[in-house]
């Protein structure tokens, strides 16, 4: 079976020795060590996660992971020194998948990557492929979204938000859960990423004319995917 291709980036190179050190015996690893040589290197060929560290000379990680997202789904693990919540949030809402916090214990980040690489492979065998309601389509293979036929440009965090709702129709979903779920890991410090995503996503909904109110909030409790009717 041929190794994942992980590509690891940060401007210290000590740390990008350390884990490729950690991780090479499992994975194919690319080092970069600014933020547009490891631009360069993802357009060049495909990984299937990226560790990516925020401060980076040029190119920030921030920039860099908002590229990232802007064509493609692949896991982003952040690799930072900053511990303030704000940047969590942050990497969140920029469509991170997990978070780690320098200085890190080995151990840990091949637990996180194999975690985030088993949940993002497995994903596609737990869920159907489409989803489709009156007046709302949705393909989780193509990350294709459309509201009454017109295409809705979402990025990956959004997407998959919106089909973790509309997998779940009628339930309320407790922010925690949310988290869990569709950012991956336990984190709940805040939820502020939930709630901003969320707001996000419904502006998009809502911007298509003669669109339902699909999310709703249940106050005190959390959110709720409501299917229309078929009329």
């Amino acid at each position: 079976m041929d190794k994942k291709k992980i590509l690891v980036v940060d401007d210290e190179e000590h740390i990008c020795n350390l884990v490729n050190l950690y991780l090479s015996d499992d994975f194919n690893i690319t080092l970069a060590y600014d933020g547009q040589s490891a631009l360069s290197a993802f357009l060049q060929k495909p990984f299937d996660l990226i560790v990516l560290d925020i401060m980076l000379p040029g190119l920030s990680g921030w920039e860099l992971c908002r590229k990232i997202r802007q064509v493609t789904n692949t896991p982003v693990i952040m690799l930072t020194a900053k511990d303030d919540p704000y940047d969590k949030i942050l990497g969140l809402e920029l469509g991170a998948d997990d978070y780690i916090t320098k200085p890190f214990i080995p151990g840990e980040l091949i637990a996180r990557v194999k975690a985030v690489l088993r949940r993002f492979n497995s994903a596609p065998a737990e869920n159907l492929q489409i989803i489709e309601y009156p007046g709302i389509y949705l393909d989780n293979a193509t990350f294709k979204a459309e509201i009454l036929n017109q295409p809705l440009e979402l990025t990956s965090k959004e997407f998959n938000l919106l089909w973790f709702f509309a997998s779940n129709p009628g339930i309320v979903l407790q922010r925690e859960t949310i988290m869990l779920r569709v950012w991956g890991f336990d984190y709940m410090g805040d939820t502020r990423a939930i709630d901003n995503t969320i707001k996000r996503l419904r502006r998009k909904l809502e911007s298509v004319p003669g669109a339902l109110l699909y999310i709703q909030t249940v106050w005190g409790l959390g959110y709720r995917f409501v299917v229309p009717k078929d009329e």
